[in-house]
Formats: structure tokens, C-alpha cells, sequence
């Protein structure tokens, strides 16, 4: 019984990360993580606080969780239905801006955190 409950977990994990392939092939995918390499890179060079650290990362995950959902959602909807529909051209933009949303607010934490921080070295 243990060893079929921890062959089920193992599956799991070789789906989820069979699913971060999928992501990685996505252009937006690769530029929110582009962008975390540049905040990561700031939040070191300013050794930011732990609390603030917990903000970056919570929003930097935000950001990342969003863009998978989002492109499950168009993934979806392409495979249902394959030529243009305005319903699903809606639910598709919605889903984008959930997506911008969740960018928008990580920039303010962004802004929040590091701007004071960037005027102290002038």
C-alpha cells in the first residue's frame, strides 16, 4: 500500500513537471522569468529585508501561477474549439487580464521596495 501511494506521488511530480516543459515553450512564460532573474538579481544586490523578501516572492509567484493558468485556459479553449469564437475570444481575454493584473501588482511591490532603495544610491 506504501509503495503504490509513493509510486502515485512520483507520477505526480513527473506530470507537473511535464507540465513546466509545456510553460517553458511559452514566450511569456520565459519573460516573467526573465524579469524574476532581474528582481532576484536587485533584492540580493539591495540585500532586501525578510519581510520584504516575502513580498517579492509571493508576487513573483503570483505573476507565475497566472501565466500557467492562463495558458492552460487558452490551451483548453484551442483545443475545444479551433477557429475564432467571440465567446471564447472573451473568456481568453479575461483570462490575460488576470494574468496583467497579477504583473501590475508585482510592480507596485516592486516599486514599494526597491525605489527607495535605488534613490539612496544618489
Amino acid at each position: 500500500m506504501l509503495r503504490s501511494f509513493l509510486n502515485n506521488r512520483y507520477r505526480s511530480f513527473g506530470y507537473a513537471f511535464n507540465g513546466f516543459r509545456f510553460l517553458w515553450k511559452e514566450d511569456h512564460f520565459k519573460l516573467h522569468l526573465l524579469a524574476l532573474v532581474l528582481v532576484i538579481s536587485m533584492a540580493v544586490y539591495f540585500q532586501i529585508s525578510s519581510i520584504e523578501w516575502l513580498f517579492v516572492v509571493l508576487a513573483s509567484a503570483l505573476v507565475l501561477i497566472s501565466e500557467a493558468v492562463n495558458t492552460a485556459i487558452e490551451k483548453t479553449l484551442d483545443f475545444i474549439k479551433m477557429e475564432q469564437d467571440k465567446k471564447i475570444g472573451a473568456i481568453k481575454d479575461m483570462s490575460a487580464a488576470f494574468v496583467l493584473l497579477s504583473a501590475f501588482s508585482a510592480v507596485i511591490v516592486g516599486a514599494i521596495i526597491f525605489i527607495p532603495k535605488i534613490e539612496s544610491l544618489f
